[in-house]
C-alpha cells in the first residue's frame, strides 16, 4: 500500500493551512444562523389580534445574497371554533413573503429562500414576522380577544 509522506517545506505548509482556513472562514459566511427574538412572553408567540402584529423581530447585517427561513404556524379552536389567519415577514418594513394558517388545529410548517441583494449595501436590516386573525372565534380563547394564531420560527440561516 502507498504511503503519502508529508511535505517538509514550511513555506507549501503554510500556503495549505492558509487555504484551509480561508475555506473555513467562507464556510461559516455562507451557513450563519441569525437569532429573532419574541415580542411576547411565550417561546411559541400567539397573536389573537386581526390587524397585523410583530411576533418575532431582529436586526441584521445582509453579508450574503439569501437569507432562508423556516416558519412553523398553527390556528387555534376555542369552544369548538377554528381560528384561522395569516402572516408576513418584512425586511425593513417591506413585506417580502406572506401566507395563512388554516382554520384548523393543526401545525404546518413553510420555508424558502429571499433574496437580500438589494439590501447587500446596508449596514443592518430589521427582521419582522407578523401574524393575525382572519377568521373564528372572537371572544374567550387565550388572550380573552378570540382564538390565536401560533407562530415561531424553525431557522433563519444566511446562505
Amino acid at each position: 500500500m502507498a504511503q503519502r509522506v508529508p511535505s517538509t517545506d514550511l513555506l507549501s505548509r503554510i500556503a495549505a493551512l492558509e487555504q484551509q482556513m480561508a475555506a473555513q472562514e467562507r464556510k461559516g459566511w455562507e451557513r450563519d444562523e441569525l437569532p429573532l427574538y419574541p415580542t411576547a412572553y411565550t417561546a411559541l408567540a400567539f397573536s389573537d389580534t386581526t390587524s397585523f402584529s410583530t411576533l418575532w423581530e431582529g436586526v441584521m447585517t445582509p453579508r450574503t445574497a439569501s437569507l432562508s427561513i423556516g416558519l412553523t404556524t398553527v390556528g387555534d379552536q376555542v369552544s369548538g371554533t377554528n381560528t384561522g389567519g395569516a402572516w408576513q415577514v418584512l425586511l425593513g418594513g417591506a413585506v417580502v413573503w406572506s401566507g395563512t394558517v388554516a382554520p384548523t388545529y393543526t401545525i404546518q410548517y413553510a420555508s424558502t429562500v429571499l433574496d437580500l441583494t438589494p439590501y447587500r449595501g446596508l449596514s443592518s436590516l430589521l427582521v419582522e414576522i407578523q401574524t393575525r386573525r382572519t377568521s373564528g372565534a372572537t371572544t374567550g380563547g387565550r388572550g380573552g380577544a378570540g382564538g390565536s394564531i401560533g407562530l415561531s420560527p424553525r431557522y433563519l440561516r444566511l446562505l
